[in-house]
């Protein structure tokens, strides 16, 4: 019978996610691929199993052997070493005067896939990269200019800085499974009196193992909870703990010729079409303040109001 190619979603394209999983193969264990790529287990883990979100399917198998390729894995080996050798001769290619690039940055947490694929779509000929930066180091990066604009979290001393809002993420805490809290679908603040919490720190991952050893709670945003997410523990929403806000921030000295650049991400950001023109006020929403009216969420609605603080009890 003749061999039907597989097609894979758009979103099955990520070099860098699609090289990790090149590496946890070739490998044959998730912890010592995450060592080889200077990255956490957790993030490695929580990479692949988006990985395998979107493909449908189990890619890897665990047991007593180690870690093996599914039948599945096996099909997507063929389209992410194409995908990695792609990337990897773009990388390679001399840099054109005329090439135009831009450079975006983004803290953990921070989903960036989905815009990429649509400026890849819209901008074929224009180069744009992307770039984990620590949270502690989000700011410099972008005075030092190590990137163009970076999706920065709860940003403090904005001078000299365009920072747009985009959206909210709720607080959850993290606590070990068979901890009183995971008996609720949510928690309010005061469900965690006598708790000693601690703070979330630069390191998640420390932090989390800490959490599991018992040491004690903490409370963050919950893109950070999924990403660091560990069999071991549950995270649940703190209904009246304070939201964390994601902008997106670039600065403001601009002698540079890649405004245009940035003002066509941040149309893509705030879910522009490609056929629609310019606002005038997405032109000058580049104030340092919050927007009056609050911020908005990437696909362009406001964020609501929190509910009432209840605690339910899981089902």
């Amino acid at each position: 019978m003749p061999v039907v190619p597989v097609t894979y979603p758009d979103r099955v394209n990520d070099a860098t996610v699609l090289r990790w999983f090149l590496a946890v193969a070739e490998i044959g264990a998730f912890g010592r691929a995450a060592r080889a790529l200077s990255i956490s287990r957790q993030r490695l883990s929580a990479a692949i199993r988006d990985l395998e979100a979107d493909v449908g399917e189990r890619v890897f198998v665990t047991d007593d052997a180690g870690t093996r390729l599914t039948p599945t894995g096996e099909s997507l080996l063929a389209h992410a070493r194409a995908v990695v050798a792609d990337e990897d001769r773009r990388r390679a290619e001399p840099a054109r005067e005329s090439r135009r690039a831009l450079r975006i940055g983004f803290v953990s947490g921070v989903t960036v896939t989905k815009w990429t694929r649509i400026w890849a779509e819209r901008f074929p000929d224009t180069d744009l990269t992307t770039e984990v930066i620590e949270q502690p180091d989000q700011l410099a990066a972008l005075r030092d200019g190590r990137v163009d604009m970076c999706f920065v979290r709860e940003p403090a001393g904005r001078e000299g800085l365009h920072v747009v809002p985009l959206y909210a993420e709720v607080a959850v805490v993290v606590v070990p499974k068979d901890h009183p809290v995971a008996a609720y679908d949510e928690i309010a603040l005061a469900d965690l009196d006598g708790e000693s919490l601690q703070d979330a720190g630069d390191d998640v991952a420390v932090t989390l193992e800490m959490v599991a050893a018992g040491v004690g709670p903490v409370v963050i945003p919950h893109s950070l909870a999924r990403l660091h997410s560990r069999r071991d523990l549950v995270f649940r929403p703190v209904t009246d703990a304070p939201s964390t806000q994601v902008f997106l921030a670039w600065p403001v000295d601009d002698d540079q010729d890649d405004t245009d650049l940035r003002q066509e991400f941040l149309g893509i950001v705030r879910g522009r079409s490609a056929h629609s023109s310019r606002a005038a006020a997405e032109r000058t929403a580049t104030s340092p303040t919050h927007s009056a009216r609050g911020p908005h969420r990437a696909g362009g609605g406001r964020t609501t109001a929190r509910p009432t603080p209840r605690r339910k009890r899981a089902r």
